[in-house]
């Protein structure tokens, strides 16, 4: 057994991290950083634009626009530098990956902000879903 799938073995139950954004989601993460001997938070905000790999290896991908420039950053969902991810806005996508937001302009590149209604029941088909597990 490689040392990966033993780190995924020993991630399972309360420890795993559940993924409760998708692509579309514009997130915040907080990342710690080390400057000498000080340790501070940075946070990113973006839109989600993909998630990527299964069990230990989870990416996520997420996209800002900074003084008119695209920057994307690709994050590991278990590295211990995140310290959490707070999910800002819920958007209505229709494709797990939204690599065309690369080539529109910022106008262009919006995207449908979910109903009330829509988030009601999204959330709701999800807590049934857990229960019947």
């Amino acid at each position: 057994m490689n040392s990966l799938t033993f780190l995924d073995k020993e991630i399972t139950g309360t420890e795993k991290k559940q993924i409760d954004f998708k692509a579309g989601d514009t997130v915040k993460v907080y990342t710690k950083f080390k400057e000498g001997d000080k340790t501070r938070v940075q946070q990113f905000e973006g839109v989600v634009i993909g998630i990527s790999g299964g069990g230990i290896n989870t990416n996520f991908t997420i996209r800002k626009i900074s003084y008119g420039v695209g920057v994307e950053r690709i994050f590991p969902l278990y590295s211990p530098s995140i310290e959490k991810i707070d999910v800002v806005q819920r958007m209505k996508v229709k494709r797990a990956k939204l690599y065309y937001l690369r080539g529109l302009s910022s106008k262009s590149s919006r995207l449908k902000r979910m109903k009330e209604t829509e988030l009601i029941e999204q959330e709701a088909g999800e807590q049934t879903a857990e229960t019947s597990k």
